[in-house]
């Protein structure tokens, strides 16, 4: 194992939500009538629900931020609640790593009301030492601050955590902070594998890849 103290990414990277976040996002801005360019979603992934209403305000939006965020919610819950499931080999290898004495810790755009159901229903919440939304420190993911506010917290140099995305744009930001990187597949990303390799320290396919990572 190179590092013990891991920084983790949640839709797109622990679980299998991809799908349900872009449907959620796409029909807000389809029922407001809405056009889009086809980068929306490597756009708005790092903000978290509400950077996004932000942007969507930006975008034309006509509905307040407030109700944006409520839209949000109401129509996301039902997934993390009952049916989105984590990524192949995710919660074996998030054991396995745990016993070998990792730090685990979570940072999302997610807000926790969707976050805290879905881990606990996988029965993975327990194995994060701090599990923390955007919304906790009061910036997105596309801020270099965010990642240094979460660093100082863990306690630990910077440079000596390894933060894992299927985002470009979380990922470039978050090495720009300072961190080392890992991007992961996710098919909702398939498009930005060389992007993400490109600025990545380390890629992984499938979770159980990050058990046998290399300098």
């Amino acid at each position: 194992m190179i590092y013990d103290t891991y920084l983790f990414d949640f839709d797109g990277t622990l679980v299998d939500s991809m799908p349900s976040f872009i449907s959620v996002m796409l029909r807000i801005l389809d029922e407001n009538g809405i056009k889009y360019k086809n980068d929306i979603i490597k756009i708005i992934t790092p903000l978290g629900y509400a950077g996004t209403a932000a942007y969507f305000k930006e975008l034309g939006v006509t509905l307040s931020e407030e109700e944006l965020l409520k839209l949000m919610n109401e129509y996301a819950y039902n997934e993390y609640a009952y049916n989105i499931q984590a990524k192949t080999n995710v919660a074996e290898v998030l054991k396995e790593l745990k016993i070998r004495g990792a730090d685990l810790n979570i940072l999302t755009a997610s807000p926790h009301r969707v976050l805290d159901v879905c881990l606990k229903r996988l029965g993975i919440f327990d194995i994060f030492t701090n599990i923390w939304s955007c919304d906790d420190f009061g910036k997105t993911k596309a801020d270099t601050e965010i990642y240094k506010m979460a660093a100082e917290k863990i306690g630990k140099p910077i440079g000596e955590i390894l933060f894992l995305d299927d985002n470009y744009n979380a990922d470039k930001t978050a090495k720009a902070a300072g961190m080392k990187v890992c991007g992961v597949y996710d098919s909702s990303s398939a498009d930005y594998i060389n992007d993400i390799k490109s600025i990545s320290d380390y890629y992984i396919y499938d979770f159980s890849d990050l058990l046998d990572l290399k300098m």
